[in-house]
């Protein structure tokens, strides 16, 4: 039987990126719009907040027990893997005041993968992580995350986070899913711009609508996403929209 509570609400959270190679441009985040996507289709949780900080004890510290009161989850990608500068457990740990020591099963896990021989001390510090904490099982390299109160911590390498998020299930309670339509149509944005504010207004807090302009094949055009975690309201603003798009003579590309 599956432990995960279903909510009646929208359930919200924060990803908290760490690491100075995202920030100096070196690597290109891929994590955000993956974690976003899965959370949203998976357990109808929703992302609103995102920061980016580097590999700075008193910087996490000060995020982590700031998102982790504002938000329903956090999650955090990078900095907990074997060297001197994944410093993302030990700054949890301090964060809420907790030991920062070997987990006995993530060390049993991490030996048995590497061997006795090969479980150097770099790769025992990826078993050390706040006491209390429940592993994030990793079924691509072995190292787990792992979970305190609120806070779920993951690596930043997106092929290893990705295999393990499913293994987060059981750990989240799940929301109300947000559903959204797509609308495109050859215009310039404001030429839909007025229609697209009185809707907003009308749907106030029932709806969010979206315009995200764009260019390709030679055409100018606007992407309109409506997202709501009710379809109906949706369909039904869907309606009102084509009506203002066909009364301004306004080219409909395409509906998804």
């Amino acid at each position: 039987m599956s432990k995960i509570k279903i909510a009646k609400k929208k359930i919200n959270a924060a990803i908290l990126i760490i690491g100075n190679e995202i920030l100096s441009g070196r690597t290109q985040d891929s994590n955000v719009s993956f974690i976003s996507t899965w959370l949203n289709l998976n357990c109808g949780i929703l992302i609103e907040e995102v920061r980016i900080i580097p590999d700075i004890e008193k910087k996490i510290i000060i995020n982590i027990l700031d998102l982790c009161k504002r938000f329903k989850y956090v999650f955090t990608t990078g900095g907990i893997g074997p060297t001197h500068d994944d410093i993302t457990a030990l700054s949890v740990s301090k964060a809420f005041k907790v030991k920062y020591d070997f987990n006995q099963e993530a060390y049993r896990i991490l030996e048995n993968f590497y061997g006795k021989k090969n479980f150097n001390d770099a790769r025992k510090k990826m078993a050390k992580m706040p006491s209390g904490s429940k592993l994030i099982y990793n079924p691509s390299s072995a190292a787990p995350g792992f979970m305190i109160k609120n806070v779920l911590c993951l690596p930043g390498v997106p092929s290893i986070l990705k295999s393990m998020m499913p293994n987060l299930k059981d750990f989240l309670i799940r929301g109300v899913k947000i559903q959204s339509k797509t609308i495109s149509i050859q215009a310039v944005e404001s030429k839909i711009a007025d229609d697209l504010a009185q809707l907003q207004k009308k749907y106030l807090k029932k709806i969010e609508i979206g315009s995200y302009p764009f260019f390709r094949l030679g055409k100018v055009g606007v992407s309109i996403v409506i997202r709501s975690t009710s379809m109906k309201l949706i369909q039904k603003c869907e309606i009102e929209l084509l009506k203002r798009i066909k009364h301004n003579k306004i080219n409909l590309l395409f509906i998804k």
